[in-house]
């Protein structure tokens, strides 16, 4: 069986969720989020997302900067 791996990441958006339609008409979203580090240095991590389909027209739709 194939396994894959789960990242789960809280933070803030740092652009508004920009959704599209690909070559074949599915959609997809693009968005950006900042992640801080739990570290005595404040240090943030940025990091582009992607997502397809269903959960892209749901994070179009209620995620705003």
């Amino acid at each position: 069986m194939d396994t894959m791996n789960r990242v789960f990441l809280s933070g803030r958006l740092t652009r508004d969720v920009e959704l599209r339609q690909g070559n074949g008409g599915s959609n997809f979203a693009r968005a950006g989020i900042a992640v801080d580090r739990q570290t005595k240095e404040k240090a943030v991590d940025f990091f582009n997302l992607v997502a397809f389909g269903k959960t892209a027209e749901f994070l179009s739709r209620w995620f705003h900067q």
